[in-house]
Formats: structure tokens, C-alpha cells, sequence
């Protein structure tokens, strides 16, 4: 088995090659997604367990599929430097218990850990790691490596982010690796970095 990755600068996009990827015939339990929540969009309820709508925001299940069940074992996380993020899937199951108590207190050496040990270039797990701070969300396939080809064209066709090009787009302002212990990033901040890749 090979880890396919990709970063996408919306939930939206994301969710559309998760869908591709489980039209593909890889299977919940090999996909996994990490979402930034700096908004705080998507909340669970403390009495029933259940996702449900918050404000103008979407419950969780509903962020990660509802009824058409995009992907299971969906829970909040907060990660250091990142923020709160909804996470689901192996990725998440991995990076919390890399991380003692994630779920609860998170740590991105967990998420960093999981990509690494699965096979994940540590530079492309900090850029991945630093992409969902600034409002991104990752989508990790654990696939056969005869399916690498297919699940990297379905990433692809979602319009995924070129990991060098935002390593060097990071890079050019300063950057040189994720750094848990600075700030999350603001939802205002979020906007703009959304803005700044819109078009892309």
C-alpha cells in the first residue's frame, strides 16, 4: 500500500475527490481528510453525539457527507499552530493515537508522524500541515500501488494544490516548515490566503 495525498484550498474541492476517490472503489476505511474548522463552521452536539447545523455553518455530518456518507468516524481535533480542524479517517484515528489525548489537545506531530510513517516526505508533510492552518483541507488514499496512478489523476482532476509550487509560494514569504507553536491562523487571514489562491 502507497499513501496518496493531496492539499485543496477549499472543503468543497476536497469533498469532490473524496466522492471520486470512493467511486473509485477505495474504501472508507483507506481515506481520510483533515479540514481547517478556524471558523468554526462545523460543530457536534454534546447531548446527542450527532452532527448538527451551527449558525449559518453545517453540522458535521453534513460537512463530511450526511447522508451520502462520505466518510466515517468524523470528530473535532485541535492541533497546535493549526487550530481546531474536523478530521475523519484513518489519518485522524493515526495522529490521535500518535498524540495521546488528540482528540481532546492534539499535536501536529501526530498528523506529521502519520504522513511520514505512511510514506509521506516529511517536506510535503509540513507544507501539508501548513496549508490546513491556513484554511486548507487534506485528503490522504491509502491505495494499492497499481491504483497510485488513478487516485494521484482523480486528486488531480479535484483540482489539487501543486505541493512545490506552494512550497516555494510558502517559502517566498519567509516560511520553512510548519511551526506548532505560532498562532493559528485568524478567519480573517484565512479569507485572505483563500483569496490569494483562488484563481489558481
Amino acid at each position: 500500500m502507497k499513501t496518496v495525498s493531496g492539499l485543496f484550498d477549499t472543503y468543497e474541492q476536497a469533498s469532490e475527490a473524496v466522492r471520486a476517490l470512493k467511486a473509485a472503489g477505495i474504501p472508507d476505511d483507506d481515506v481520510s481528510m483533515v479540514a481547517s474548522n478556524a471558523e468554526g463552521r462545523y460543530k457536534v452536539s454534546d447531548t446527542e453525539g450527532a452532527a448538527e447545523g451551527a449558525g449559518t455553518g453545517a453540522g458535521l455530518g453534513a460537512a463530511v457527507g450526511g447522508a451520502s456518507g462520505l466518510l466515517t468516524g468524523l470528530g473535532l481535533m485541535a492541533i497546535p499552530g493549526v487550530g481546531p480542524v474536523v478530521a475523519a479517517g484513518w489519518l485522524a484515528a493515526t495522529a490521535a493515537g500518535a498524540a495521546a489525548g488528540a482528540v481532546a489537545g492534539g499535536a501536529v506531530g501526530g498528523i506529521i508522524g502519520a504522513l511520514t510513517d505512511s510514506g509521506v516526505p516529511e517536506e510535503d508533510a509540513h507544507v501539508y500541515a501548513e496549508g490546513v492552518r491556513r484554511g486548507g483541507t487534506l485528503v490522504t488514499a491509502r491505495v494499492a500501488d497499481s491504483d497510485v496512478a488513478e487516485a494521484e489523476a482523480i486528486l488531480t482532476r479535484s483540482n489539487w494544490v501543486d505541493v512545490n509550487a506552494r512550497r516555494s509560494a510558502y517559502r517566498a514569504e519567509g516560511w520553512s516548515r510548519f511551526d506548532e507553536n505560532l498562532d493559528p491562523y485568524s478567519p480573517t487571514q484565512i479569507e485572505e490566503q483563500r483569496a490569494r489562491y483562488a484563481n489558481r
